[in-house]
């Protein structure tokens, strides 16, 4: 049975093996002890933090396979962005202008750096094993955030985003990065991307040109990838755009990534969720469905494909042995949701 969880210090030495066979655009689950043990520490403490809004908190949860302990996948939720620290992105605008005398109108598109997701929320980190890409894992990942979000939602924002790995070629160069970021930083576009994704981006502000650019003076394999995101990512975009993610006109301001949001109660998952209470623990049937579903504790919170029989709408009969391993018993409520 696949769970997800809550990361612990006990996974630490498995997360650091998840993320050195990761690939090295995720910078947010970066292949270093000290940054994977400092998330960890960080989403604990979220977890365990009795608060009325969203503010600089993490939540950190791994996907764990209970037959074995592996830990198979993580998936992250950043409650406000850009509080402490500037979020940045270029947001692409468009420039109109006629010229009377020569009955010309010109549209040009600019990029212009912005910091517009200050307080919204990010769902990121989102990385599976790939011996463990089937039976439905990376849905249950990726929707396990928002199943949470849905039980607590006062601890995330109205605005919800992610920003996506922007393309690159096969020796890992970014067209975008070549035209750009590279006149403006003395660093390699990995370092630049890593310092970045680990927080630490006031360099950004430093160094970044403050005035628009325009994009169609940047060479034609810069304009081409400017939204475009990585072929790796293009599944964790689609399962976004499940949900009710849209392009915000918005790019990573490295690679030309795109940015897509929604409205916290205008995702999918959480529209069609329902709460049930348990009302019978049972052997399992080949009546019974498969659902994703979740536990409602915070501390304690879980989330998986569970076997179920729903009993008009408000409750259901669950199956034993996945409810043995979640500790869930009879009279228990969880949150689940049907399609």
């Amino acid at each position: 049975m696949m769970c997800v969880r809550p990361a612990r210090m006990s996974d630490l030495d498995r997360l650091v093996d998840l993320a050195s066979s990761a690939s090295k655009g995720l910078t947010t689950l970066p292949a270093n002890r000290d940054v994977l043990e400092a998330r960890i520490s960080e989403s604990i403490e979220a977890f365990g933090a009795d608060i009325d809004g969203p503010g600089g908190e993490s939540y950190f949860m791994v996907l764990e396979d209970t037959a074995n302990g592996k830990v198979a996948g993580t998936c992250a939720i950043y409650a406000g962005v850009g509080l402490s620290k500037a979020f940045y992105n270029y947001k692409i605008l468009k420039l109109t202008q006629y010229s009377h005398e020569l009955n010309v109108t010109v549209t040009s598109r600019l990029l212009t750096l912005v910091n517009d997701y200050q307080g919204a929320t990010e769902v990121g980190t989102l990385y599976l094993d790939p011996d463990y890409r089937k039976d439905g894992n990376g849905q249950l990942l990726a929707r396990s955030r928002y199943l949470l979000m849905g039980c607590f939602k006062k601890r995330f924002s109205e605005m919800v985003m992610a920003e996506m790995r922007g393309w690159q070629d096969e020796n890992g160069k970014s067209p975008l990065w070549e035209a750009l970021g590279s006149h403006f930083f003395n660093i390699p576009f990995p370092d630049a991307d890593y310092i970045s994704g680990i927080g630490n981006n006031q360099f950004i502000a430093d160094l970044m040109p403050k005035y628009p650019i325009y994009i169609e003076m940047l060479p034609k394999a810069a304009q081409d990838v400017i939204g475009k995101t990585h072929d790796e990512t293009r599944p964790a975009l689609n399962l976004l755009k499940k949900e009710g993610f849209r392009f915000s006109n918005a790019v990573d301001i490295f690679d030309g990534g795109p940015c897509v949001d929604v409205r916290l109660d205008d995702i999918r998952t959480i529209r069609h969720s329902k709460i049930a209470t348990i009302r019978k623990i049972v052997d399992r049937t080949t009546s019974m469905e498969r659902h994703l579903a979740c536990t409602l504790e915070l501390c304690g919170y879980q989330a998986s494909w569970l076997y179920m029989t729903i009993v008009n709408g408000t409750h259901v009969d669950l199956d034993r042995d996945q409810a043995e391993i979640l500790g869930l018993r009879a009279g228990d409520q969880i949150r689940f949701v049907t399609d």
